[in-house]
């Protein structure tokens, strides 16, 4: 079945996404630095776009940059001015994305910290920069409760938090489950569910990246 998704995947791709957009340069990259191929799919980056250009987001946080993949899709929705600020773990995959994002023109608008991002978030809190329009976050997953925490503290009102990964072949729900991302994901729910700051969903997704979902919220004015 998977196959048969990732049949979908490239069939939208190739009708709905132009080649200049879907950053084979970055993909390739990535596998050739030996970086584990867990971007987000294009349709679904396109879609982290879409979403992005239509709030007319200034300022987004992202939790986790791998190889600049998702990076560069958000980036290319910001106007003139706009900045993201994305946190990535491992100094070599943040020299990979920062080589992808400057040959994609996109280094002027992203502001890549490198380290921990419980470590980098009260910094980025205490620089003062102003409050985000959008997160996304898509990191190690038994922290994802721990940085949603983090994105509503630091988003506007009217913002929007996405977090992926939230599905994880269904273990989200299962109780029994051992999986550290579906367990990360329980406690992700949980949380969302408990706060009354935000109003939020889920959607499964199936494609080239298997069967998973998002989480998106929106902050309450």
């Amino acid at each position: 079945m998977v196959n048969e998704w990732r049949v979908v995947d490239d069939y939208i791709a190739e009708r709905l996404i132009a080649p200049a957009e879907r950053q084979a340069a970055t993909l390739n990259a990535n596998a050739h630095s030996g970086l584990p191929a867990i971007d987000v799919s294009a349709p679904q980056g396109k879609l982290l776009h879409l979403v992005a250009a239509s709030i007319g987001a200034r300022r987004i946080l992202e939790i986790g940059t791998l190889g600049g993949y998702s990076t560069i899709w958000l980036a290319r929705a910001l106007g003139e001015g706009g900045k993201i600020v994305t946190i990535e773990f491992d100094p070599r995959h943040a020299e990979v994305a920062r080589s992808n994002i400057a040959r994609e023109g996109m280094a002027d608008k992203v502001d890549l910290r490198v380290g921990a991002a419980l470590d980098v978030l009260p910094t980025i809190e205490a620089e003062g920069g102003g409050a985000f329009d959008l997160a996304f976050i898509d990191a190690d997953k038994a922290n994802n409760a721990a940085y949603f925490g983090w994105a509503l503290k630091l988003s506007r009102p009217g913002a929007l938090i996405i977090v992926d990964n939230v599905v994880r072949d269904g273990t989200v729900a299962d109780a029994a489950t051992k999986d550290d991302g579906g367990l990360g994901a329980r406690k992700l729910f949980d949380l969302v569910a408990a706060e009354p700051r935000v109003t939020a969903t889920a959607i499964q997704t199936v494609g080239s990246k298997g069967w998973d979902g998002f989480l998106i919220a929106r902050v309450k004015g």
